[in-house]
């Protein structure tokens, strides 16, 4: 069990609907990381920006690009994760991929697809919720709009370290702060967010605010840029120990299912 995690936040601009470019891009940031980093995250959609063009840029289930994925993993012996666009039985998802370094994998589909933007009408809602154990760690991956909804964040396996990839737009970006620090706090769990830079095909404009905080909503992260960058940072258990030990609000949680 590793008592730390050394996360690689992997902040970049996007080029529209580009998909071996995006590839080639984050190829490069990857191999200039340090050799000991352990998880490294890319946004949401990481090949193409957030399109709806997905009959001309889906990918299938074991595609190229989640061939490639696994060809990182193995080569820098961490973890990689992100989401695609994947067709899968005659649904398109915006599927995001946990993959091991020895090329295993497990999944996640977005399951609250945007509906300001229609991806409703593109994509497919995922159903289950995952919840990864790697090196010792539980690990929730969650995208982009998934953070706009606490009940599906709600840590009732007391996960270790929440994970939001997206592509959040410049103009809501107060809301991207304030609810990755909520989840954070909520959660009594590190939280996560990976956002993008830049302009995509549609004149959205992104400014990433990629940020890591700790369970008490701390920022431990150190860019605050809106422009492209790599930072790593490393995650410790004995910050959750300590806390959840020590305020226990975890206990106290309300217990509920859903329907």
């Amino acid at each position: 069990m590793a008592e730390k995690l050394k996360v690689a936040l992997l902040q970049a601009n996007l080029e529209w609907e580009k998909i071996e470019a995006n590839k080639a891009l984050f190829e490069k940031k990857i191999k200039a990381l340090s050799a000991d980093v352990d998880l490294i995250v890319l946004p949401e959609m990481f090949t193409t920006g957030f399109s709806m063009n997905a009959s001309e840029l889906a990918e299938l289930p074991n595609g190229p690009s989640f061939r490639w994925m696994q060809k990182m993993a193995s080569e820098k012996q961490a973890a990689v994760t992100g989401s695609l666009i994947i067709l899968d039985k005659g649904k398109y998802y915006n599927r995001l991929y946990f993959v091991f370094p020895d090329g295993a994998f497990q999944k996640y589909d977005k399951r609250h697809t945007f509906t300001l933007a229609k991806e409703n009408e593109t994509y497919a809602s995922g159903e289950e919720r995952l919840v990864v154990g790697y090196k010792g760690w539980k690990i929730c991956p969650l995208v982009c709009y998934d953070l706009r909804f606490p009940v599906w964040s709600r840590n009732t396996e007391d996960y270790d370290l929440l994970i939001y990839v997206a592509n959040w737009p410049a103009a809501r970006i107060l809301a991207w702060d304030t609810l990755l620090r909520a989840r954070a706090i909520e959660n009594m769990s590190y939280c996560i967010g990976l956002n993008r830079v830049g302009t995509d095909g549609k004149n959205l404009d992104y400014v990433g605010h990629s940020a890591v905080y700790d369970s008490l909503g701390k920022k431990v992260s150190t860019h605050s840029t809106e422009d492209e960058f790599s930072e790593e940072i490393v995650l410790e258990k004995a910050h959750l120990s300590e806390t959840r030990s020590q305020l226990r609000f975890l206990q106290d949680r309300d217990r509920f299912t859903l329907d």
